[in-house]
């Protein structure tokens, strides 16, 4: 579990194609400066907004592998070395939450379509694919390449937030161009929600009655 409050801003060293069984994998490398120094093999970190397990620490690098289900359903199937990521490890008893409950379970990859500057803010917009869409809210939370953000715009399938200069100066925002991919999750609160009114939808009526069984012989 994470907040969406990003810790640092490491660097990508390498990608290494891999095999996994008949599909393809990597294994990612991060630099992440003083973070490095708190994990561990086996220990979980969010990069980008994706819970990655670490399988290596070197200095200030670790690396993480990516299967072919996470090179599918996030930016990193385009990311290369030299892109910054953002980084923030898990909850933990104790630390303030300052964010919004994110699992690091990416549902999709959207695209920026609007990154501009306004006064001392910006404006970031973001296309959220479809299937998303109906998870997003006006002022509520929606996580992009890991940071949480607060919905301010919602036309369609294109998300808005605006971003203050804090956030910009200390997550990958910085370098973002508009067509750049991003990792999306949505707010894991309205999935749940969704999935209880389904639950409490009317059952089908079924086709077998007591009719249907005498004429059958029973």
């Amino acid at each position: 579990m994470f907040t969406g409050i990003i810790e640092h801003v490491g660097r990508v060293e390498a990608v290494e194609s891999a095999c996994d069984g008949a599909a393809q994998a990597s294994r990612l490398r991060v630099n992440a400066g003083p973070l490095a120094a708190s994990l561990a093999v086996s220990s979980s970190i969010a990069v980008n907004g994706c819970c990655l397990t670490v399988v290596e620490v070197s200095g200030e690098t670790f690396a993480a592998d990516l299967s072919s289900e996470t090179l599918s359903r996030t930016s990193f199937g385009e990311i290369k070395p030299g892109t910054r990521v953002n980084l923030e490890r898990p909850l933990t008893a104790g630390k303030e939450f300052g964010g919004h409950f994110v699992q690091g379970h990416v549902d999709g990859i959207g695209r920026v379509t609007r990154w501009e500057a306004e006064g001392a803010n910006w404006w970031l917009g973001v296309r959220v694919p479809r299937e998303l869409a109906r998870y997003v809210a006006m002022k509520g939370s929606i996580t992009i390449d890991g940071i949480s953000l607060t919905v301010a715009n919602l036309t369609g399938d294109i998300v808005e937030a605006a971003i203050i200069p804090f956030t910009y100066a200390n997550t990958n925002l910085q370098v973002l161009r508009v067509g750049d991919a991003v990792n999306l999750e949505a707010d894991v609160l309205a999935k749940y929600v969704e999935r209880i009114l389904e639950a409490r939808s009317p059952a089908a009526a079924s086709a077998l009655t007591v009719e249907r069984l005498v004429k059958e012989g029973f």
